[in-house]
């Protein structure tokens, strides 16, 4: 089964969806289950991981209603409040949803002092009984971070968003290079190859502009614990799912058939126990 381990779904408004700058016209706008079901007859992409892009349980609810109607969504990867009071109540009651995997916090948009706050690791905490894995979302610069918080939870499976955001645009490497390499010797992290292309140059890049980073990412993680994803609509910003798709096969042609097996499906089935 070829699955895209990271996606969104939204029905926009300028309020609720602020991160999303009105300057961009090609997001501001809904993105369905129709819309993505015509990328994925284009790739052959069996099955999805839908992830949040609103920081509430109602978006949460609202993706797992979506589960519910269409087969293709596996996963879901929700939000939920982990430094609050309520979390025990939203967790038993969203984590009977066979499809709510997952959940995470947008991390990016917080200091690093965050990732160490007892009340969010108390929440954090309580994932690993209900075996919902959490998702880290960071820039390379809270790499760092992130580590010190993994080490916290060494029963806790963690999946790395995008590869921590590494500088492509800027063609740096270094530190982002070694603390991927750090992050990796922790055997209960995955990470996903995705949301990369966002980071480069939008109009310019290129596969070659790529490959340091995903030879990077695969040296470290090996393609049993790195996952594909397109990080889309987002990622329409820099090219379309399919130039996404067809740069990824261009970049891992190396890899054997199983390798390549593990990349594209098995490990997003693993990491995220998708039925």
């Amino acid at each position: 089964m070829r699955i895209d381990a990271h996606h969104h779904f939204w029905n926009y408004n300028a309020a609720e969806y602020g991160w999303i700058p009105e300057s961009l016209p090609n997001l501001c706008r809904d993105f369905g289950p129709i819309d993505l079901q015509r990328e994925l007859a284009i790739t052959g992409i069996d099955g999805v991981v839908t992830v949040q892009a609103r920081q509430t349980v109602e978006e949460t609810r609202w993706l797992l209603e979506l589960a519910d109607t269409h087969d293709f969504i596996r996963a879901v990867v929700g939000w939920a409040p982990l430094i609050s009071e309520s979390l025990a109540n939203d967790l038993d009651r969203f984590g009977k949803h066979p499809k709510l995997r997952a959940v995470r916090h947008v991390l990016q948009d917080e200091h690093d002092e965050y990732m160490a706050r007892n009340d969010f690791n108390r929440g954090l905490s309580m994932l690993v009984g209900r075996g919902i894995v959490y998702d880290i979302l960071i820039f390379e610069r809270q790499l760092r971070a992130a580590i010190a918080l993994v080490d916290r939870h060494p029963n806790q499976v963690f999946v790395l968003d995008h590869l921590a955001k590494p500088r492509i645009r800027d063609q740096v490497l270094q530190p982002w290079r070694d603390n991927l390499f750090e992050l990796s010797r922790r055997p209960n992290v995955y990470c996903k190859l995705s949301g990369i292309i966002t980071e480069a140059d939008h109009a310019t890049w290129s596969a070659a502009d790529l490959k340091p980073y995903v030879d990077a990412a695969l040296e470290a993680f090996g393609p049993s614990r790195l996952m594909f994803g397109t990080d889309w609509p987002v990622c329409l910003l820099a090219g379309s799912y399919e130039r996404w798709h067809m740069t990824v096969s261009e970049l891992t042609a190396r890899l054997s058939v199983d390798e390549q097996a593990w990349l594209m499906g098995r490990t997003a089935i693993l990491a995220y126990n998708l039925k």
